[in-house]
């Protein structure tokens, strides 16, 4: 760990942080004189200016005074006017500082908006790349002394009952499906990394991180304000950003990266400030194109005060009533109480320090159940918010996989750093007694540091443990970076001793579309010596019409990442994928067609054949964002020992090819009904297999309340006989504004015969501290008692944020 430390300490300031807020008035002022404004560029928001030609009503000699122009961009625009364009449709737009601060109410009332130029003219890129927004939006950037201001009236041709706005909570995947105003402000002005936020009509609140241009976080809260509101032709948007809610360099006049996006999706249409190109958001992912923060847009013109070393204290009460009976059928009631706090410090203007001390994840939603009807282990995703905070810059050997559409899929390659390994051992919870974490920017090294304890779990038979993880990753060239990682497990899972990861990993990005990435990685545990390597070497080209995608992975038998996830070991594994994914002009409802074809060829330690997989694969979007798939999978598994697909069928060892065809249409999720039918046909091993599923899927009752159905029905038809596996789930949520909702998670597993539900309130009583109440029981649905309680957990738990 010194050694990675003292790397990065080579090098000077960057990175993210935390929160504040402040004070609104009502009446607004401008400055006559914006302390760093520059004074070349265009005078127009329309049209671009000669750098020696002078805006209207000012001095000819002005431009002769001017400050430095932006790099990676046009000229800073001429006072009055706050865009420059240049032909390619890269902007630079200029920041107007005000005397006063805004009130924060979407009326867009006061003087500012009136003697303040707005900027617009956003360009499409989908459904026509390059091509003007078909809607109109204006665009003010504003900021006084401690708060950045972003506004903007949404131009609509369509009457509101029309508009897609159906989702009220805080992050969710629905609201990006929503019509949507938003920004990327990329502080360090790295092209890499960035703050986002964005809101719907209803004016919900959605934030998070994106880092290097792949891996976005929306777990990171900040503290800020929105409201929205009508005019006739439209919606108005107000947001207040407080400087101290962001990290950023230490600089009087400071240049940014800035992106602005908006989404019609009636129309299915994503619109931004600069020009991204379609390759950008993948066939459909219009919001992908915030990621390619290399595309954006310059920000000048901000006085902003000395970057914030805040501290932010958040401890929490909780009272919870737990009952246990999978173990002990007479299992009493336990009725207790607990405290803790988690703590935020800026340790410089671009490192943030987290401390966790008795850390409770009790509000956190169960885990979806799946169905596996593979020989390997499921992964389920990390739901806690306090290891989902900054993951990006944990992630390793990540390319910008996200950028592409039709990659193999890579839940074959190791996942070196995996935090649900920390604090659960299964199903089961291991207390976490204390934590820190240091993550954050020095110059062009990010770096992040992690070091959790956790206790004993008699139950489980888990040892206290203590996790370490390092991460260094340094920016080289324009898109692309080396880095290092290290994982440490004081108390080895499989013998005495530590588990140990050493691992070194490169990503390098040319051109717009490719992508050269590869790692290599060792582990060290007790008892397991030799063969302890896995290493990986990709080529991938994403571009908008064709894609390419060539891979190279290896990984030894006794690599052993326990810090991380391995779904199976001993095996080398090749990859190859084409893509042609043309966008037929003579098809009206059509807008993109993908044909592809991938081929994944996998050698045991001894270099026998264990696994092929062939696949033809159809894809057709249409321009109201409905989806149509056909995959033709040809397979072949060589299974060493008999499988158990269920339990009483297992299918015996030996070789086994067989083919099978998956269908699926895809609703667009702006729909006011949307989700997933699929249906599954062909051979199984040494039988058959039917499934029928519908998912990913929402019913909007009212803009406050959803209904999110799934339900997975398997047939599997073997030797042994005919046996399904089932599986249903529904979650109905209720807004009852941007910071209240509730929420319910209903499960049934026939093939476990179990139910189970999960009940949550989350209230925002005031920003940055919460308040939850969360019920939880798991019943058997056979046996004697039916049905049988297995263990019910109600839990209310309250922070408060303070912040200094």
């Amino acid at each position: 760990m010194p050694f990675f430390l003292s790397a990065a300490l080579l090098f000077s300031n960057g990175a993210f942080g935390p929160v504040g807020t402040n004070s609104r008035t009502r009446h607004v002022t401008v400055l006559a004189a914006p302390r760093g404004l520059a004074r070349r560029g265009s005078s127009s928001p329309s049209k671009p200016r000669s750098a020696t030609e002078a805006a209207p009503g000012r001095d000819q000699n002005a431009s002769s005074r001017a400050d430095p122009p932006a790099a990676d961009g046009p000229p800073a625009p001429i006072a009055p006017a706050v865009i420059a364009r240049d032909g390619t449709g890269h902007a630079t737009i200029r920041a107007v500082r005000i005397e006063t601060p805004l009130r924060i109410d979407g009326k867009l009332d006061e003087d500012v908006y009136r003697t303040v130029l707005p900027f617009g003219d956003f360009i499409q890129m989908l459904p026509k790349p390059g091509e003007p927004a078909t809607e109109k939006t204006e665009a003010w950037v504003l900021f006084d002394r401690t708060t950045l201001y972003i506004s903007a009236r949404c131009w609509d041709s369509a009457p509101e009952s029309e508009w897609v706005a159906n989702e009220l909570r805080r992050d969710t995947s629905q609201l990006r499906q929503n019509d949507q105003f938003g920004l990327l402000l990329d502080t360090f002005h790295d092209r890499r990394n960035g703050f986002q936020f964005y809101t719907n009509p209803l004016g919900a609140i959605a934030d998070g991180t994106i880092t290097d241009e792949a891996n976005p976080s929306s777990d990171w809260n900040a503290v800020w304000e929105v409201k929205t509101g009508r005019f006739e032709g439209g919606w108005t948007v107000e947001m207040a950003i407080p400087f101290r809610a962001l990290r950023y360099r230490d600089d009087p006049s400071p240049v940014w990266g800035i992106q602005f996006r908006r989404a019609i999706r009636r129309k299915n249409e994503w619109v931004y400030l600069t020009a991204v190109p379609p390759s950008g958001g993948g066939a459909s992912n219009g919001p992908a194109g915030i990621f390619r923060i290399s595309a954006a847009g310059t920000l000048v013109g901000l006085d902003v005060p000395p970057a914030s070393k805040n501290i932010e204290l958040k401890p929490y009460g909780i009272s919870r009533s737990t009952v246990d009976r999978s173990l002990d059928r007479a299992a009493p009631n336990n009725l207790d109480g607990d405290v803790g706090l988690d703590a935020k410090f800026g340790v410089s203007s671009s490192l943030t320090a987290d401390f966790t001390y008795n850390t409770d994840f009790a509000q956190v939603e169960v885990d979806e159940q799946q169905i596996n009807l593979t020989r390997f282990s499921l992964l389920f995703p990390e739901k806690r918010d306090f290891f989902l905070e900054g993951r990006g810059l944990f992630d390793f050997a990540k390319t910008g996989s996200v950028l592409t559409t039709g990659a193999a899929s890579n839940e074959n390659t190791p996942i070196m750093f995996f935090s649900r390994r920390i604090g659960l051992n299964g199903s089961r919870v291991v207390p976490i007694d204390v934590g820190g974490r240091l993550t954050g920017k020095v110059g062009k090294v990010g770096l992040g540091v992690l070091n959790i304890r956790t206790g004993e779990d008699a139950t489980s038979g888990t040892r206290p443990s203590d996790f370490t993880v390092v991460r260094v990753k340094r920016d080289i060239l324009r898109r692309s970076s080396v880095g290092g990682l290290f994982t440490n497990r004081s108390v080895s899972t499989v013998g005495k001793g530590a588990n140990s990861l050493y691992g070194a990993d490169a990503a390098f990005s040319f051109y717009q579309d490719v992508n050269l990435s590869g790692y290599l990685a060792r582990t060290e545990t007790p008892g397991l010596k030799g063969d302890d390597l896995s290493y990986q070497a990709r080529f991938e080209y994403a571009g908008d019409r064709y894609g390419a995608q060539l891979e190279h992975l290896a990984v030894g038998d006794h690599f052993n990442p326990e810090v991380g996830f391995l779904r199976r070991d001993d095996f080398r594994r090749t990859l190859g994928l084409l893509r042609f994914s043309p966008r037929p002009r003579s098809i009206r409802q059509v807008r993109r067609f993908i044909f592809s074809g991938s081929l994944e060829y996998i050698v045991n330690g001894a270099g026998s054949l264990e696994s092929r997989h062939q696949q033809a694969h159809f894809n057709t979007e249409f321009q109201n964002s409905d989806q149509v798939d056909v995959a033709l999978n040809v397979n072949y598994e060589l299974l060493a020992q008999p499988f158990a697909v269920v339990p009483r069928a297992a299918i015996p060892a030996g070789g086994y090819s067989f083919t099978d065809v998956i269908a699926s249409y895809q609703l667009g999720a702006q729909r006011r009904a949307s989700g997933t039918v699929s249906l599954q046909h062909g051979s199984f091993y040494n039988g058959t297999i039917t499934a029928l599923g519908y998912n990913t899927a929402r019913v909007e009752v009212t803009r406050r309340l959803s209904f999110e159905p799934g339900v997975s029905l398997n047939w599997l038809d073997l030797p042994t006989g005919r046996f399904g596996r089932h599986l249903a789930r529904g979650r109905v949520d209720y807004a009852f504004s941007p910071r209240m909702f509730a929420g319910a998670l209903l499960q049934y597993n026939a093939s476990e015969r179990t139910y189970s539900d999960n009940l949550r309130l989350r209230w925002e009583y005031q920003p940055g501290s919460e308040l939850f109440v969360v019920y939880t029981d798991e019943r058997s649905t056979v046996g004697r008692g039916f049905p049988f309680l297995q263990n019910r957990a109600f839990v209310v738990k309250i922070n408060r944020l303070f912040q200094f």
